[in-house]
């Protein structure tokens, strides 16, 4: 009977971590001048996709700002709350073929993200444009 308890206790935190390990969620976005943190993005599950959402702009006085270089349906949206990140589809410990957006050029890059092997608080966030292509580090937001 003890060992019944012990295990299902084992599996339940087991199922915690995993739960813990997930892209899912609340990530601040990190400027990589200053280091300090600019924007929270919530990733969240449609179907078999993922998007992420602007939350929260960190500096108050940036709250209002909308995307004016963005085109058709984000053009002049207000940035805080809008989904920059779609499409996302599972492909083994990462997520790809979707795109996210850059609020501040409008630019639109093809896109994939995976958490840290080394550290499941950090989400790493790569755009490409052809060859090219940019790797920005999330942290989990608290």
């Amino acid at each position: 009977m003890k060992k019944r308890i012990i295990y299902s206790i084992l599996l339940l935190c087991a199922g915690f971590n995993l739960q813990a390990q997930s892209v899912l969620g609340k990530w601040k976005t990190v400027n990589e001048e200053t280091g300090q943190s600019t924007s929270i993005i919530e990733i969240f599950k449609v179907g078999e996709e993922l998007h992420g959402r602007v939350v929260r702009i960190i500096k108050e006085e940036d709250r209002d700002r909308v995307c004016t270089e963005c085109e058709g349906e984000l053009k002049n949206k207000p940035i805080e709350g809008m989904v920059v990140m779609t499409g996302l589809e599972n492909d083994g410990d990462e997520y790809s073929g979707g795109v996210v957006t850059d609020p501040k050029t409008g630019k639109v890059y093809r896109c994939k993200i995976w958490l840290d092997e080394d550290n499941p608080k950090k989400l790493n966030v790569r755009g490409y444009i052809s060859f090219f292509y940019r790797t920005q580090t999330w942290l989990r937001a608290e």
